[in-house]
């Protein structure tokens, strides 16, 4: 076993009920000595209502979710664990997604800490505006459930509790199938009121390389933030 993970102490032994293969996968940290590097093809990326189109695209400026739709869609996802600035370890959660269609792959990029509290805060974007509290569990056939809540938003001097009647919950579920050797992966993006704002399933394979001098400069924030 690999020394314990930030996902490790967010969940307890709860952890240990994850099937193998996620907890290697989560169990990527500064003293576990190892990335994870995940390729595979995201079967269908799907968004909400045409009125969700415009705020979809403002996240893209930030690297917040992929406003375009698509089937088969070939993606990477890259974790690697750091110290930020702040003396934090840090792990990214790098997704790129590469449309056949499109001149420009679509990014959603987050950076997760363990919390004050001893929750995982997830940073959502190149600039680490939003702050949002996620819950992880294990599900009875060793799967991680992973369910957001709360949503604080910085920038600058700015500071605020994020109203959720403007934004959304997600709901991630990922698994590891052993007749396929995969990764199986289901997000979708719900707002209480408006209901479906984004989703996507697909496939993956990881390699776990040494961590060596840690994450490449491109998939790191361009500011990081201090407060949760």
């Amino acid at each position: 076993m690999t020394p314990r993970s930030m996902f490790a102490a967010a969940m307890g032994d709860d952890f240990e009920r994850l099937h193998p293969m996620l907890r290697r996968r989560f169990g990527v940290s500064l003293a576990g000595g190892y990335a994870c590097e995940g390729r595979g093809v995201m079967t269908r990326i799907r968004r909400g209502p045409w009125w969700t189109i415009p705020f979809l695209h403002i996240g893209r400026i930030r690297n917040i979710l992929a406003p375009f739709p698509g089937r088969d869609v070939p993606f990477t996802v890259e974790n690697h664990a750091y110290r930020d600035p702040f003396g934090r370890e840090t792990v990214t959660f790098v997704r790129t997604f590469h449309y056949p269609d499109r001149g420009r792959p679509g990014r959603f990029d987050a950076t997760m800490v363990l919390g004050a509290g001893g929750t995982i805060v997830d940073y959502l974007g190149t600039h680490q505006h939003l702050a949002v509290d996620l819950d992880l569990r294990a599900s009875d056939d060793g799967s991680l459930i992973l369910t957001s809540d709360a949503q604080r938003f910085h920038a600058g001097p700015v500071s605020f509790q994020f109203p959720m009647l403007l934004s959304g919950r997600a709901r991630l579920h990922e698994s590891f199938d052993d007749a396929t050797d995969e990764f199986a992966i289901r997000l979708e993006v719900r707002n209480r009121v408006f209901g479906f704002l984004f989703g996507y399933e697909g496939r993956f394979r990881c390699d776990f390389p040494p961590a060596g001098d840690g994450p490449p400069a491109r998939i790191l924030p361009v500011q990081h933030e201090s407060r949760e």
